[in-house]
């Protein structure tokens, strides 16, 4: 018992406590924020239930961090026979008839289970940063001979190939970073980034004639020339940028303001109402925040002795960079609509339970970077 107590006290010393602070803090602003829209009744689809729901996740999100820092992922990281088709299993009764597409969305995205919405493609990007860790581990030092750079591209190809034909090509475009990032800190040679740089333009080409549906190629024409926006589609944006001009220094406050209503405030566009409610001191505080949290993953990487350790690092601070520079660049006007949440601020459980089971994994790799912190083991003798 007492060797017990004595690992979990190091447990906890292991644990990077800061990175949790920060995450659990983005949860109390983003409880704050919801409560708020719902408070002020701003928009139909915020009411309290989505304050509870963001409210419960936060907690369970808590508690699977706990749970898998304490668990050895050199251990669980193995069972990719289980978490990898469960989560494609998930993905693909998206396209049956339990997917529901959200109002206002161009991809049917979700799975129905009676009350509850549960939207796999998060999942999926966890399966996918523990097996492609995974498999660099174990193809290292042969990477970057020919058949096996080919199966790592395919590897990858699936989890963007399914989100693809879901319509989330936001989504996609995260996949494909995570891949990148991780397939660059294993060191890819030289050639394989200069075929990818002739490839890529003719990959864009094939996207814009055949893949992309006219409302994506708007969203993207409307950055580039504003004002001439036939479906209107600046509209959610515009309001986006209004929020956040109201807001001015230090923001119109959580009650009684007089807000400007933005689409979706409550979920992909939360950082709008944050700079209104806030300030532009306000959100420029989130964003420092959502970097350190950034910075955190990766420090955590380059501390990791396991090469393991160091992938699902690197493919988490990818997951987060994308994720919070795709959304505060569409909120800002810089990037096109595309649907994607800011990590633990904006409003959705399965997005939520997702970012902290991340975060958790990354704490895995720092508390049994060595033998000693393994709670369920003895301490192995120096």
């Amino acid at each position: 018992m007492r060797s017990f107590f004595e690992n979990v006290r190091r447990y906890v010393r292991a644990t990077d406590k800061s990175l949790l602070a920060a995450a659990i803090l983005c949860s109390v602003i983003s409880c704050m924020m919801i409560y708020s829209i719902a408070a002020n009744s701003l928009i139909d689809r915020c009411d309290m239930s989505t304050f509870r729901t963001q409210v419960i996740a936060s907690a369970m999100g808590l508690v699977i961090f706990t749970v898998l820092s304490v668990l050895d992922y050199n251990k669980f990281i193995k069972l990719w026979v289980v978490y990898a088709p469960v989560a494609i299993a998930l993905v693909l009764l998206t396209f049956t008839g339990l997917g529901y597409k959200r109002s206002g969305a161009d991809d049917q995205a979700w799975l129905q289970i009676g009350p509850f919405y549960l939207q796999p493609s998060e999942l999926l990007k966890l399966a996918f940063i523990l097996t492609f860790a995974f498999h660099l581990s174990r193809v290292e030092e042969r990477m970057n001979e020919l058949p096996q750079m080919l199966l790592l591209c395919l590897h990858a190809a699936v989890p963007v190939g399914l989100i693809g034909l879901q319509g989330d090509y936001g989504t996609a475009i995260v996949f494909a970073v995570i891949f990148m990032a991780m397939l660059f800190s294993a060191r890819i040679k030289l050639r394989y980034l200069l075929a990818a740089a002739v490839l890529i333009p003719s990959a864009l080409f094939v996207a814009w004639n055949f893949i992309l549906q006219d409302t994506h190629k708007n969203r993207i024409l409307v950055l580039i020339h504003p004002g001439m926006d036939p479906e209107n589609l600046e509209y959610q944006q515009d309001h986006a940028l209004a929020a956040l001009a109201n807001g001015g220094v230090f923001g119109q406050g959580l009650v009684d303001g007089d807000y400007v209503t933005v689409p979706e405030m409550h979920n992909d566009f939360i950082y709008s109402y944050i700079g209104q409610v806030w300030g532009i001191v306000g959100s420029l505080a989130v964003m420092v925040l959502l970097v350190f949290i950034i910075l955190k993953v990766l420090t955590d990487c380059l501390e990791s002795k396991n090469l393991q350790g160091r992938f699902i690092c690197i493919g988490t601070f990818a997951m987060l960079f994308a994720h919070c520079f795709m959304n505060i660049g569409m909120v800002l006007k810089v990037m096109p609509v595309i649907g994607i949440p800011l990590p633990f601020l904006s409003a959705g459980g399965t997005a939520v339970v997702c970012m902290y089971t991340a975060i958790g994994i990354v704490n895995s790799t720092r508390c049994h970077n060595v033998r000693k912190y393994r709670i369920f083991y003895e301490i192995e003798p120096d």
